[in-house]
């Protein structure tokens, strides 16, 4: 114990000595090395002898003429100059981090929204924050809000409300849902459906833990079907879509995932609900005081102005 005690008692160099010592051993006189780090002759001998003194070694040999390194000295200046090189790296990196819109931003995105709006999202980033470093990462709603929490994870974008604690969300838009159907279903191509079709029909879900699986229960609900309207299901759209072409049932897609899943096949027809068509609300969602809220409710703004073009409702900061 006492040796620890000495230890952390014991003093520690500056980096202005070690500036000075590592600004002589490079130009071997004190007048240039002086001149190189804008330091009085006297201050930097000063320095260069407070540092001997601190290290307890002696680092150069003084003549009349010119200036040696010591052998310690030799070894001791390789050091500090490492030492040197990794302060100014910790700056650099400061400033970097100060800037808005530069380094990592790692992205969580639920599988029903990121092969839709990732397109958007990245030709964004690129186009208008170049020096942001985006890390995607696709995952299902609890464990995304799991990663948040955990420092994992940045920033979320996803289906709220989330009803979680300890985070903010950022809404983005709204989306009706649409009713895919088989080919030669009765309600296939019709407009302004009553939700309460939804109570007669075999509706195919996504598998447990997707909250799109969680909102179609509720409409369903809403609908007045209190009983499971489940008997299969998937791991994702596409599939899913599939098994509606294969005429196991209908399902319900967020109108943003239409385009690209009923392409898939030429075998479904879609129908649209009656207004108030259910619908869900898309959203950033950033821990509460997160240090890059500013940045975070920046890109939202920037974010709803770029979803324009697609077939949703933009939503107000205020919504």
């Amino acid at each position: 114990m006492t040796v620890g005690n000495a230890g952390a008692r014991r003093r520690q160099p500056s980096l202005a000595q070690l500036r000075a010592f590592a600004a002589v051993a490079e130009h071997l006189h004190f007048r240039d090395a002086a001149a190189a780090i804008g330091m009085s002759q006297p201050a930097l001998s000063g320095s260069v002898s407070a540092l001997e003194e601190v290290l307890g070694v002696t680092l150069l040999e003084r003549t009349t003429r010119k200036v040696l390194l010591s052998p310690a000295g030799e070894r001791l200046a390789v050091r500090a100059k490492a030492v040197l090189d990794e302060v100014g790296a910790l700056l650099e990196e400061a400033e970097a981090v100060r800037a808005p819109f530069t380094g990592v931003l790692r992205l969580g995105v639920i599988p029903t929204v990121a092969p839709y709006l990732l397109p958007t999202v990245l030709h964004l980033v690129h186009d208008r924050y170049p020096h942001l470093d985006l890390q995607v990462h696709e995952e299902q709603t609890a464990t995304l809000v799991d990663g948040l929490h955990s420092g994992r994870l940045d920033l979320l974008l996803l289906a709220v409300p989330l009803g979680v604690p300890g985070v903010v969300e950022l809404p983005l838009y709204d989306e009706d849902f649409v009713l895919v159907t088989p080919p030669g279903h009765r309600l296939g191509g019709r407009e302004g459906i009553p939700r309460e079709a939804l109570k007669e029909l075999t509706l195919l879900l996504l598998d447990e833990g997707h909250c799109l699986r969680d909102q179609a229960l509720d409409i369903c609900r809403e609908a007045g079907r209190e009983d499971a309207p489940v008997t299969t299901t998937a791991a994702g759209l596409s599939t899913l879509v599939q098994l509606v072409a294969g005429g196991l049932g209908c399902t319900l897609l967020p109108r943003t995932a239409l385009a690209l899943e009923a392409g898939r096949s030429s075998r479904l027809l879609t129908a649209s609900f009656a207004d108030p068509a259910p619908s869900r609300r898309v959203a950033l969602a950033m821990r509460t005081g997160a240090a890059r809220s500013a940045e975070y409710e920046e890109l939202a703004t920037a974010l709803r102005g770029a979803l324009r073009p697609l077939p949703v409702r933009v939503l107000s900061a205020e919504a």
